[in-house]
């Protein structure tokens, strides 16, 4: 019989990419999965499926039954909400029942995944590397800082409990099954409508979510216990991204560049009225003031520790158009 291995947040963008890396290794899939969770992404997947919350630990430890090998890829990955406070408890509070449940059973081998927002990056063009995480009062927002909390029990948990932990870093994911859809996908959905009219001076690092993956795989067979892999792509700026998204669409790009300051009174708006609809916005102060930094990466320690090689990002944002353009996100 194949190895049994669980899967957290397999309905969602990243995990629902890593269930089909690790099927495909041959592996057997086992996803746990919330009763509400949409269930679009696991179409395909030949997985079986436990109902759950990752929050409650007696119900990830029966899902954990059997299971050689854990992913840990569910996270609220919002930049706004009518309470901060939930991200944080969802990211926080589930990685800590996830992480207890996975010792009590005995887990071989744990892969976290964390996020970019967890290092340290600046207005430069230099690429951030993991030697220098951000400590939890430089977080900005609340998923940074529900982010950079659980990274650092995850990281504890492996110190003093031996959990055989694993963190992966990804930067920005691009492609298929974009479902929610994330922030970057906003972006790219807003640009090839013609809805983003002049951009910020900033810059993101894309890579494809195959290859975000597959970096996920290659942690379980190569990475050292308690070590962090940034698992990114290229690094590109803005108004690059918004001119290849023109240039795929046949629209014209951008050519206005705004200051961030301006935006602020804008942000702030957007985000009194969503208090009132319970809409997400589009434009929030958080996002407003990651944007005056260029979040480039390096991925040079997982290339050179785990064999990680991510391709360029344009086939994946060409993916990812052609994605949202059949399910209908383009109209």
């Amino acid at each position: 019989m194949p190895d049994r291995v669980l899967i957290t947040g397999a309905s969602g963008f990243v995990g629902s990419a890593v269930a089909r890396a690790v099927q495909q290794r041959g592996y057997h899939v086992r996803i746990l999965v919330r009763p509400s969770s949409p269930r679009r992404n696991l179409d395909g997947l030949d997985a079986e499926i436990v109902e759950g919350d990752m929050r409650d630990q007696a119900c990830v430890s029966r899902a954990l039954e059997g299971v050689r090998y854990l992913f840990h890829v569910a996270a609220d990955y919002r930049l706004w909400a009518r309470d901060p406070g939930e991200i944080e408890r969802n990211n926080l509070e589930g990685t800590g029942a996830v992480m207890r449940a996975a010792l009590a059973h005995h887990v071989e081998r744990v892969v976290y995944t964390s996020s970019v927002a967890t290092l340290r990056v600046g207005p430069s063009t230099i690429a951030a590397t993991e030697d220098e995480p951000v400590a939890v009062h430089e977080a900005i927002g609340a998923y940074k800082r529900s982010k950079v909390l659980a990274e650092r029990l995850v990281e504890q948990m492996a110190t003093r409990c031996g959990l055989p932990a694993v963190i992966v870093n990804p930067s920005t994911p691009i492609g298929v099954r974009d479902i929610r859809p994330t922030p970057t996908g906003r972006i790219i959905i807003e640009a090839a409508t013609g809805k983003m009219p002049a951009f910020v001076d900033t810059g993101l690092n894309l890579v494809n979510v195959e290859d975000v993956a597959l970096g996920h795989l290659l942690a379980l067979e190569h990475g050292r216990i308690g070590e962090r892999y940034i698992l990114g792509g290229d690094n590109v700026t803005l108004q690059h991204l918004l001119g290849e998204i023109a240039e795929m669409t046949g629209r014209r790009a951008p050519r206005m560049k705004l200051p961030v300051w301006p935006l602020y009174p804008l942000a702030r708006t957007a985000e009194a009225v969503a208090r009132l609809t319970g809409k997400e916005p589009f434009v929030t102060v958080d996002g407003l003031k990651m944007s005056e930094n260029r979040m480039f990466f390096s991925s040079a320690k997982a290339e050179r520790d785990l064999g990680y090689r991510p391709g360029p990002h344009l086939p994946a944002l060409r993916a990812a158009l052609e994605w949202f353009g059949r399910e209908g996100y383009l109209r």
